[in-house]
């Protein structure tokens, strides 16, 4: 097995990148090891809906970035406290779904810091009745990637802020996260250690005490594949959020000008129909405005620059602007 160093690298597309295309390109004959930490983000899973993931407003206020990976599972937030590892391998047939072996390893190290890990229910790791990882695995062509969270000291009120989005407004089909209470493996540390200590003391477990690590570097073209994909998907709107499921939202709301029922359906991140009901009073046609929205992507900016030049008081009387567009999020 050889270690990746990803150059310090805190972009979670360049990151979500590397370890797509180490597993396309360089795995097989040899098995892969990837630490990654990234700047605050929020790392979607595969098959969920960004939307009822995301509490849009604190994300867009926070400069959060938000990204999807290929695994499946739920929604994490990842900032510098939070230490990322990715198992790059052969999928020998027995090993997806195998969490045990891929968290083994860390499990050992966290052990021996003093920190009583264990793997709890199909892919969590806890200390006691608190969670400090999560894991999830991707599989393709004969390869696979087993890759989790170490919270070792995130902010774990962003952590709450970034991912509490409101169950009752969003309703589709789509994967759901599973809120659980969670740690930092700090608080559980006998001697405080910096990250870099504890990064380079899980990477001296893994491969052995005394031992040279062994590295793959990458080269010059193997950066180029990284950056191309990173831009063709990992910061692209349409994998990001586009992906997402169809789903509705429907978001009921007392305001100063009366009360607003909005209900939007939402197909492929993009605005396809939205309706405005509710007690308010206003002179023109609130279709007028609907029919605005309709082919909108589904975020705030796209919405406001879609809105820019209506009076919103006209159709739904004296409200504030801010207040009435957060309505359809």
């Amino acid at each position: 097995m050889l270690f990746i160093d990803n150059g310090n690298s805190h972009d979670p597309s360049w990151n979500l990148a590397l370890e797509e295309y180490a597993l396309r390109n360089l795995a097989g004959e040899q098995d892969f090891l990837l630490f990654y930490i990234n700047e605050p983000s929020i790392i979607i899973g595969k098959n969920q809906n960004t939307a009822e993931e995301v509490n849009a407003e604190f994300v867009e206020r926070n400069g959060i970035r938000v990204v999807r990976r290929l695994s499946g599972g739920g929604a994490v937030y990842h900032d510098l406290g939070n230490l990322n590892f990715s198992f790059i391998t052969r999928d020998d047939g027995k090993s997806f779904h195998n969490f045990r072996k891929f968290t083994e390893p860390v499990v050992e190290a966290l052990r021996k810091l003093g920190v009583d890990a264990e793997l709890t229910g199909r892919n969590d790791l806890q200390v006691g009745e608190r969670k400090i990882s999560g894991n999830a695995q991707f599989a393709s062509k004969g390869v696979m990637f087993s890759h989790g969270t170490l919270l070792f000291h995130s902010e774990v009120d962003a952590i709450v802020s970034a991912l509490n989005v409101n169950p009752a407004k969003f309703e589709s089909k789509a994967t759901k996260s599973v809120r659980s209470r969670v740690a930092n493996i700090s608080e559980f540390l006998k001697e405080p250690l910096t990250m870099e200590q504890f990064k380079a003391f899980i990477l001296e477990s893994v491969f052995g005490s005394g031992v040279d690590v062994p590295e793959y570097r990458l080269t010059e073209a193997d950066q180029a594949g990284i950056r191309k994909l990173a831009d063709e998907r990992y910061r692209n709107w349409d994998w990001n959020y586009g992906r997402s499921p169809k789903f509705n939202v429907r978001q009921v709301k007392r305001l100063s000008a009366g009360t607003y029922d909005v209900r939007l359906l939402v197909e492929g991140g993009v605005i396809a129909e939205a309706s405005v009901f509710g007690d308010f009073f206003g002179t023109g046609e609130v279709s007028d405005v609907t029919a605005r929205l309709a082919g909108v992507k589904y975020d705030a900016a796209s919405v406001e620059e879609a809105l820019k030049d209506v009076d919103l008081t006209v159709y739904f009387g004296p409200v504030d602007r801010g207040e009435w567009l957060a309505l359809l999020f």
